[in-house]
């Protein structure tokens, strides 16, 4: 699992997938969220604003990212 530093919070899930180059474009990150592609600390997560905040465990395809607070 990789951690991934954020200078505040909460960041927006369709913004966070794309900084992190987990999707290509954030009209990737919207359509890969919409279809329920993405879990948020476990679970299916279809909102594309969903607020993130330190603590948050993102998963999508193989790669999963631990939020943390700078």
């Amino acid at each position: 699992m990789r951690e991934v530093t954020i200078s505040s919070e909460p960041i927006e899930l369709n913004k966070l997938l794309k900084y992190e180059s987990m999707v290509a474009s954030g009209g990737e990150a919207n359509q890969v969220i919409t279809e329920g592609q993405v879990r948020v600390n476990g679970q299916v997560e279809t909102r594309r604003r969903k607020k993130i905040v330190a603590g948050d465990i993102i998963e999508y395809r193989s790669e999963k990212i631990r939020i943390r607070l700078a």
